[in-house]
């Protein structure tokens, strides 16, 4: 049974997972309750967490003011290592202590003293690979054995080479790939891969999924194609003035985001009108139609609010800020899990766009618009709530699991939990990987990262929660920026996500996140 302020918030038009407490609670009241009562964080967030510039306790990038954070302005020395080819002359590697002889451990991050590591613990500094794939962190050295790729594909994880032949493998790790402590990890870099002149990359992220026989079921992005070969189009938009739409294409087959099209289209405001799905299963999102909480639909999102310069390429993501109603969904999808079928899912977000309310969503919902019970949407969260799924490391952002009727961040939380994960880190960063890993047996996974540079870390790997969450009762709906019932209190600037048909394993995980280091957000 809901709680009587509970029922007194819906009474009022509000979803009670909107209101963060009593205090917030009470001047909503007072104030107006159609302004909504989200916070939002559109800023620098000074929050403990992962990677990236903090004055509070976090880990890599700028100093960290104190707490348990290691604050340490040098990245870890695993993410340095050569990549690419092996080096056939025994040379240094910038981002290690050893030289490179095709295929010899870097030294990895250094162990810092206090109960975090910066740049994991020990990393391999990556397993040699070909295709000309070099490292970021640090001062990086191209490798001078093998045939260079033109593209500078993404090593997908694996084997080391010797004598420069190509590999299927060979992503390096950037830093370490797990913490164990402390407020979280993300030091060093990860290689790169390089991109031709036409700005594409020889592999993106499905392409790595479907060589682990878990192909993207969806994969949407308005800044470049997931698929080395995809040469269609991104997305439409529409003008405001007149409601002509155009297709915005790629600017070479797994390339960049042709933005010179949008520009010259958009000479009055736009927006985002269809985000197009670049696998065969056509699964395109376009404005919520009506939902328990969008009870007039969803709205397309502003076409250049989201801006940012991905390898030197100008991009714009779907920009959701809390109570704009900005929301993108597809009940009639196609090839995407249902029911108990496993499956996995990750985007890239705007690191420091984010609110403390429900839901700034991607992934699997309900068909009906409604919440339809425990364990009928499994979709990745990005946010700082507390009030749906309960605390977690540092004070947020974080990447949870919307089970419905919770952002899980562990195998605790649901409506005003008081409990806690302190496994799950804040991610502080400029750029961040989410990602929601949903095998068939009960259990869940979350994992995330810098979309700049580092591996990811595994949050959380256990038992789902309980009752009603396993077995999965998923309906293969998709959605954007919001909720499975429409919730549209959050906040966050989408680049890129993909779903798969099936759970792939951790080294595929690892090769995803690469490919995205590899395509320089924020460069």
């Amino acid at each position: 049974m809901r709680p009587v302020f509970h029922q007194l918030v819906e009474s009022l038009g509000y979803k009670s997972q909107h209101v963060q407490s009593w205090g917030v609670f009470s001047a909503c009241i007072a104030a107006a309750v159609a302004l909504g009562c989200s916070s939002s964080n559109e800023s620098s967030n000074e929050s403990a967490g992962l990677g990236g510039a903090t004055s509070v306790p976090g880990v890599g990038g700028g100093n960290s003011s104190g707490g348990i954070g290691m604050g340490s302005t040098s990245n870890g020395l695993g993410g340095a290592a050569s990549g690419g080819a092996a080096q056939t002359g025994g040379k240094q590697a910038s981002g290690g202590t050893q030289p490179a002889t095709g295929g010899s451990k870097a030294t990895g991050g250094s162990l810092n003293t206090s109960p975090v590591i910066t740049g994991g613990s020990n990393a391999t500094g990556g397993m040699v690979s070909t295709g000309g794939v070099f490292a970021t962190g640090g001062a990086s050295s191209r490798p001078t054995g093998g045939s260079s790729s033109a593209g500078g594909s993404v090593a997908t994880g694996g084997a080391t080479t010797a004598g420069g032949s190509k590999t299927t493998g060979g992503a390096s790790t950037a830093g370490g790939s797990k913490a164990t402590g402390g407020t979280g990890t993300l030091g060093g870099a990860s290689a790169t891969g390089g991109t031709s002149a036409g700005g594409s990359t020889s592999k993106g992220p499905c392409d790595i999924y479907a060589a682990a026989n878990t192909p993207c079921a969806s994969a949407h992005s308005t800044v470049r194609a997931l698929y080395g070969n995809y040469a269609g189009n991104l997305y439409q938009v529409r003008r405001t003035s007149d409601k002509a739409t155009k297709d915005i294409p790629v600017l070479a087959p797994g390339g960049f985001v042709n933005i010179s099209v949008q520009d010259s289209f958009c000479t009055s405001a736009c927006t985002i009108s269809i985000i197009y799905d670049q696998t065969a299963n056509k699964n395109d999102l376009v404005k919520s139609g009506v939902a328990h909480w969008l009870p007039n639909g969803g709205v397309e999102a502003n076409a250049t609010s989201g801006k940012v310069m991905v390898s030197g390429h100008t991009a714009y993501g779907i920009y959701v800020t809390s109570g704009s109603n900005v929301a993108y969904r597809n009940n009639a999808t196609k090839g995407v899990a249902k029911g108990n079928d496993a499956e996995s899912m990750y985007m890239v977000v705007d690191g420091k766009r984010y609110s403390s309310s429900c839901c700034f969503d991607y992934g699997n919902a309900e068909t009906t618009g409604n919440d339809d019970g425990n364990g009928t949407m499994e979709a990745v969260y990005w946010g700082a709530d507390t009030t749906w799924g309960g605390k977690a490391g540092g004070s947020g952002p974080w990447v949870a699991a919307d089970l419905e009727n919770g952002m899980f961040k562990c195998g605790q939380g649901g409506w005003q939990t008081t409990a806690t994960c302190p496994n799950d880190k804040s991610i502080i960063a400029n750029y961040a990987t989410a990602v929601l890993k949903g095998p068939a047996a009960n259990t869940f996974a979350i994992k995330g990262g810098d979309a700049q540079s580092g591996t990811l870390t595994t949050m959380y790997n256990g038992a789902r929660p309980s009752p009603g969450y396993s077995p999965k009762k998923l309906q293969g709906a998709i959605i954007l920026g919001t909720g499975g019932d429409g919730s549209n209190t959050g906040t966050g600037t989408f680049f890129e996500g993909a779903m798969t048909l099936g759970n792939p394993p951790d080294s595929v995980d690892d090769a995803v996140q690469a490919n995205i280091v590899a395509a320089g957000y924020g460069r």
